[in-house]
């Protein structure tokens, strides 16, 4: 089957099987066509939460299918492509923080929702990137240990310098390849756009951008400016933004390495065999690890209203 054909058998076997799809916007563009929902990873994980369907099919990686699970344990939750995982949710050892925790036992342990079900069950609160300063601010430790994004950890030490702020070696293999110069060299070849950058990021290629947002405010901010922009993100933004908005100007930085592999494992024929039962990965999570999970997600629903 071509695209067309196989888009098409996936929208009538997801009605015939009663299936949602979630879909991050780091998808390819066929793949986010066929969605019923589309986003960042902790925005897909509560929306599925109120959603009548018992079956859900995610594209996206492991751990926000785990996300999905640990939110809503009575749906059966598949991951479309069985071995796209997340090297920056996996990087950190839950033994590790646990011996932290017994050496530190003062301080708070604080976990970027991008982590394994395993790691934010060692975690008193996790945070998104859109949170991270605001939650940060109401945690009543001064000392908290920020897991697993050293960037994202940096970002918000300078945000909220009341806080001292305590990393690991953690880190987005893709975000993190960028560097102070090369925004610097791409403001010098397009001095007329705006630079808006994710907070994985290294702090000092932060430090020379315009604007500092998660995907979600990234794409709010282009939607409430007219500003030529560049993206400095995974490239499924731009990918989407240009299809969003065709009569805009939209640069891509290190177009050829701002690449989140895993994220494009997934294909349509993935999703399509997935959705028949033919491949995909059924996440089941141990309950009393889920139930663990959850307190670290409900604290931060509670600080982050």
């Amino acid at each position: 089957m071509n695209i067309t054909e196989l888009q098409k058998a996936i929208i009538e076997e997801k009605k015939k099987r009663e299936t949602f799809i979630l879909a991050h916007t780091y998808q390819r563009p066929e793949i986010l066509a066929v969605a019923d929902l589309s986003g960042d990873s902790f925005a897909l994980s509560k929306a599925c939460m109120d959603i009548p369907h018992k079956r859900v099919l995610l594209c996206g990686v492991r751990f926000m299918a785990e996300t999905v699970k640990i939110l809503s344990p009575e749906k059966e939750v598949i991951l479309s492509a069985s071995d796209a995982g997340c090297p920056m949710a996996e990087q950190i050892n839950p033994i590790d923080v646990e011996q932290y925790k017994k050496e530190h036992p003062t301080h708070a342990i604080c976990s970027y929702v991008n982590t394994t079900a395993a790691l934010k069950a060692v975690s008193d609160i996790c945070v998104t990137s859109s949170t991270a300063v605001s939650i940060v601010k109401k945690i009543e430790s001064t000392d908290i240990l920020f897991l697993p994004d050293k960037n994202l950890g940096a970002y918000v030490q300078k945000m909220v310098p009341e806080k001292r702020i305590h990393l690991m070696s953690g880190f987005c293999p893709v975000h993190n390849l960028v560097s102070a110069q090369d925004i610097i060299d791409i403001k010098k070849k397009y001095p007329s756009a705006k630079v808006a950058i994710h907070p994985e990021c290294p702090i000092e290629a932060l430090a020379v951008s315009d604007m500092v947002g998660s995907t979600k405010d990234i794409m709010e901010y282009v939607k409430s400016s007219q500003d030529e922009i560049v993206l400095v993100t995974e490239k499924g933004v731009y990918d989407k933004l240009s299809q969003d908005y065709p009569n805009r100007k939209f640069y891509q930085l290190l177009p050829e390495k701002m690449v989140c592999a895993d994220m494009k494992k997934t294909a349509l024929s993935d999703v399509y065999s997935a959705l028949i039962g033919e491949s995909g990965m059924e996440i089941t999570i141990d309950e009393p690890l889920r139930l663990a999970a959850k307190k670290s997600i409900e604290n931060m629903i509670k600080y982050g209203n």
